[in-house]
């Protein structure tokens, strides 16, 4: 259940990551709900997670895959660059997780 909950966090933040985007600085209505609602329930479902998992693992799991989810979004859809540097950077990302979830996640 509690992989449940951290993968509820980390859809929440992408969506509220991606809405941030579109928000324009916050200059656009609908987009800047979006950001501050996903914010919202992204902080709340990874508090509830925290009660039950270690803070260094789930906020790894949480900041990892949200960082690399977001960049591959912005690599695939929205026209930013996908040099090599950059994958093997997600790449990175992902293996420190991994590592560290196998380190003793709870």
């Amino acid at each position: 259940m509690v992989y449940l909950t951290l993968t509820g966090a980390i859809v929440s933040e992408i969506l509220a990551t991606t809405a941030m985007k579109y928000s324009d600085g916050f200059s656009k209505l609908w987009p800047s709900l979006g950001t501050v609602l996903g914010y919202i329930v992204a902080f709340t479902l990874l508090a509830k997670t925290l009660k039950s998992m270690d803070v260094g693992t789930a906020y790894a799991i949480w900041a990892g895959a949200g960082t690399a989810v977001v960049a591959a979004i912005g690599m695939v859809f929205l026209g930013e660059a996908a040099s090599a540097a950059r994958i093997i950077g997600l790449l990175l990302v992902i293996a420190g997780v991994v590592v560290l979830n196998l380190g003793g996640a709870h």
